[in-house]
Order: structure tokens, then sequence, then C-alpha cells
């Protein structure tokens, strides 16, 4: 357990320091120029790549969920014990909070930099929406892509799935879940992902962080019950999210 934990909280530091690196010099730092499509575009390659990389490394010590969505749907699906989900949430949720304040640490040093202005790829709605959605459109979004991407994770690391292509296929339904998502709400679907950064922030980021929290959870709990509802039990693999690459 110690080294899951430790796998838990290293793979989500490293999520939240690439992945929401690239949003912030994107969005933040206006790295790429006045192109909204193209931060976009390396947001989504960053988040799903970066989990690609992840999963094929971590995969095999705990299953490299790195987001609470995923270990919730794990656990009721019969993947993971209750005890170990516990565990997997609070690595989870300090590895969040590390990989944002190494990040933030790192950014704070250049003079471009604004807490207020420049961010930390956090999420929200309404002014903080590039399409100023509101909080119930924004909560419909997260609980429908969380939904698709903890349904793929547990379809593609079942025993009648073939492993060689879990880790590619969870990559690419995280970056397709970002392409749409960014423009409505910065696309969480991973409340580590998104409390680490708004601890940082605060003000509007952290005041609206709770629907990003409550969101994907509900998602990954949906997705849980409908794939129990349409598979077989005696398919699943015995934790969850990576065991099938193992």
């Amino acid at each position: 357990m110690a080294r899951k934990f430790a796998a838990e909280l290293l793979g989500t530091a490293l999520l939240v320091f690439f992945a929401v690196g690239v949003a912030t010099l994107s969005f933040g730092f206006k790295a790429d120029g006045t192109s909204f499509i193209a931060g976009v575009v390396a947001t989504a390659l960053a988040f799903g790549l970066t989990l690609l990389a992840l999963a094929h490394v971590l995969g095999p010590i705990s299953g490299c969920h790195v987001n609470p969505a995923v270990t919730l749907g794990a656990l009721l699906a019969g993947r993971i014990s209750f005890r170990d989900a516990l565990s997997y949430w609070v690595a989870q949720f300090i590895g969040g909070f590390v990989g944002a304040l190494a990040l933030w640490g790192m950014f704070s040093t250049s003079p471009l930099y604004s807490r207020a202005s420049t961010g930390l790829g956090t999420d929200g709605w309404g002014a903080s929406s590039f399409i100023h959605i509101g909080a119930g459109g924004a909560f419909i979004a997260e609980v429908v892509l969380t939904f698709l991407f903890v349904f793929v994770i547990l379809g593609v690391t079942s025993k009648t799935a073939n492993p060689t292509t879990a880790g590619l296929v969870i990559g690419l339904t995280l970056t397709v879940v970002h392409l749409i998502g960014i423009p409505i709400t910065g696309t969480s679907v991973n409340p580590a992902r998104s409390l680490g950064p708004a601890l940082i922030i605060g003000h509007s980021a952290l005041a609206q962080v709770w629907l990003f929290i409550v969101a994907p959870l509900v998602g990954g709990a949906l997705a849980a019950l409908v794939h129990r509802a349409l598979f077989s039990s005696k398919a699943a693999s015995p934790i969850g999210f990576g065991s099938a690459q193992s």
C-alpha cells in the first residue's frame, strides 16, 4: 500500500505539473499568441499524453488512477476496496496540491507572471468560462465528460479487454474530453487537478471549485453503475485502471 500511495501521489503531481503547466502557458502567458484553439489542442494533448505515459509506468503499481473520480468509479465497480480507495484519495489530493505548488513556485520567478491575471490553469464558470456558461451547464458538462472518461477506463481495463491498447485509449479519451471541455469550463474531470491550483490562486477559483469536486464524482459514480449494469461482474479486473496493463 505504501508503494501504491507513493505512485498515486507522484502520478497526480506530475499530471498537474505538466498538463496544467501547458494550460497556464497557453492561456495565462498567452504562449500560443491569439489562437485560442491552438491553446485548446496543446492543453488537451498535454493531458492525454501525460496520462498515457503515466498509465504505462505506474499502472502495474497502483493502477494509475491519479484521479479521485476514477477511484470512486473503481470502488463502485468492485475493482478496489474502500480502505484502498481512501488511501488513494488522500494521495491524489496531496499530489494535486504538490504539483500545483511546484508549478506556481516555478512560474512565480518569471517577471511576466501574476497570480491574479496569469492564474494557474484553474477551472470555472460564468466570467471564468470562455463561453460564460452558467453553473448548471458547467455541472452537466463535468458530469457527462467524467462519465465518458471513467466509463471508458472501466471498459478497457476489464479482463476481457485488450491490455496492449488500454493506455492509448485512455489517453486519447482524456484528450477528446479536454477538446470539448476547455472552452466550457476549462475541464476538470479530476477533483485533485482542480483543487490544487484553486487553493493557490484563491478568490473565484476557490469559491467555484466545489463544482469541480462534486460533478466529477457524480460522473464517476454514474459510469460505474452503468458499467455494472451493462457488463458481467466476472469480466471485471481486480483493481481497475491500469491493472490490465501490467
